[in-house]
């Protein structure tokens, strides 16, 4: 029977690394916990469990570590856990089942995103799906942020089912989204200006309400009451951050932004809100449902 190393990286995690590693002891031949210059109590902690810690410098972000905690995993299979994260008894139960007998040799497990203190359903937050169980060997991170990992072999989904699912207790506080925002955005913005991406000015308009109208009205995130409408305001502020800061790396450039342009841009912004809020009327059983669609193309966006 193949065996489980359980991969964690940590930058000063000590109020979620026990959680996590008390979540896997069950299941794990072995823990690799590598630290990122954490100054808490995080390795004591991982140290507790058994675990094998290993350093690595602090970059700000996860994916440049990846690849070396992961081959500091000697067994079989490996788990890449996050140290805000936790697995329920029954995944656990599911992957010794998967050591036994595998059908792939990678798994796309489903995540539950806990922000502020709500699992949130929509918003593209669910099923979330990450690769998190692989053969040793058949996955590799690249070193850009949010990126998806390098497969080789097949690879299979567990059912987008809560007793398949990490928990993941994502955002806590506005305080911390807004820490995390200013982390990501940075290196976000120095990748942008590798690729030598110009900042034009509207930027600052499309960006910002592309990610909302995706997040509220696209992932329905409107169905998740007050935690959808922050979270995409929350999101979209991000992108405003990461365009602004874009703006900062080539010296505050100026450019010329007439009224007219500005108007125009208000206008195109307002058409995209009002199409999506009829698409929303539309699937709610509004009584816009019974109308004709050129009645209320006129009326709510103006078109002949």
């Amino acid at each position: 029977m193949g065996s489980i190393s359980v991969v964690v990286n940590t930058l000063n995690e000590e109020e979620n690394i026990a959680r996590a590693l008390e979540s896997v002891k069950d299941i794990a031949d072995e823990i690799v916990v590598v630290d990122m210059e954490s100054t808490d109590k995080t390795v004591a902690i991982a140290k507790d469990y058994g675990a094998q810690v290993f350093h690595h410098e602090k970059v700000g972000y996860v994916e440049p570590a990846r690849n070396f905690a992961i081959d500091k995993a000697s067994k079989d299979w490996v788990l890449v856990l996050d140290a805000d994260e936790e697995i329920p008894q029954s995944l656990a139960v599911k992957l010794k089942q998967i050591v036994k007998s595998p059908q792939a040799d990678y798994y796309r497990l489903p995540r539950r995103n806990i922000n502020f203190k709500r699992w949130i359903k929509n918003s593209r937050w669910w099923p979330d799906y990450n690769i998190r169980f692989f053969k040793k060997g058949s996955v590799t991170w690249n070193e850009i942020i949010h990126s998806v990992p390098m497969t080789i072999g097949k690879g299979l989904d567990l059912p987008a089912e809560e007793k398949y699912a990490i928990t993941h207790y994502n955002y806590t506080s506005i305080a911390k989204f807004i820490e995390r925002m200013n982390r990501y955005t940075d290196v976000q913005a120095r990748a942008l200006v590798q690729k030598e991406y110009k900042f034009v000015w509207h930027d600052v308009i499309r960006r910002p309400l592309a990610e909302f109208l995706s997040r509220y009205f696209a992932g329905e995130g409107y169905k998740d009451g007050l935690h959808g409408l922050a979270l995409a305001c929350l999101q979209a502020f991000s992108e405003l951050a990461l365009y602004l800061k874009l703006w900062q790396a080539e010296q505050f450039t100026p450019q010329a932004v007439s009224t007219q342009q500005f108007a125009a841009e208000v206008k195109r912004a307002n058409k995209e809100i009002n199409w999506w809020i009829i698409e929303v009327l539309i699937k709610s059983g509004s009584f816009i449902a019974s109308l004709p669609k050129r009645v209320y193309r006129r009326i709510f966006l103006g078109n002949e």
